[in-house]
């Protein structure tokens, strides 16, 4: 019998194949997007160092309802703004396997609304 893939595990697969592709440095770091179904986080990651820079999440901002279109774009905002403290303006954008759709786009379009050039 043919066993259904899990739709997280096809996620996981798409992710490890665009992150054989994309780095991030010091000077051009990944924004990576992770969407559960009541949140959204975004984090922006130096892969040679190993470090994050910059994190928010609708968690952390204490969104009342962080599943939503409204908290994907105020953590959009928050990120963009935590990058202009730390002199990041240039991000390479991991959308985490996820359809760059919905959430996705919602916080990468606030981000890029706020400063961020991706």
């Amino acid at each position: 019998m043919i066993k259904k893939v899990s739709s997280n595990d096809a996620r996981i697969r798409r992710h490890k194949r665009v992150r054989k592709n994309i780095s991030g440095t010091s000077e051009m770091p990944r924004l990576n997007v992770f969407r559960s179904n009541k949140e959204i986080y975004a984090q922006v990651i130096d892969d040679v160092n190993g470090i994050t820079l910059a994190s928010s999440s609708s968690k952390t901002l204490k969104i009342t309802n962080g599943g939503n279109l409204e908290g994907a774009k105020l953590v959009g905002k928050d990120i963009a703004e935590k990058c202009k403290k730390l002199k990041i303006e240039k991000v390479v954008f991991d959308r985490g396997g996820y359809l760059y759709h919905g959430r996705v786009a919602a916080l990468a379009d606030a981000a890029r609304e706020n400063g961020l050039e991706f």
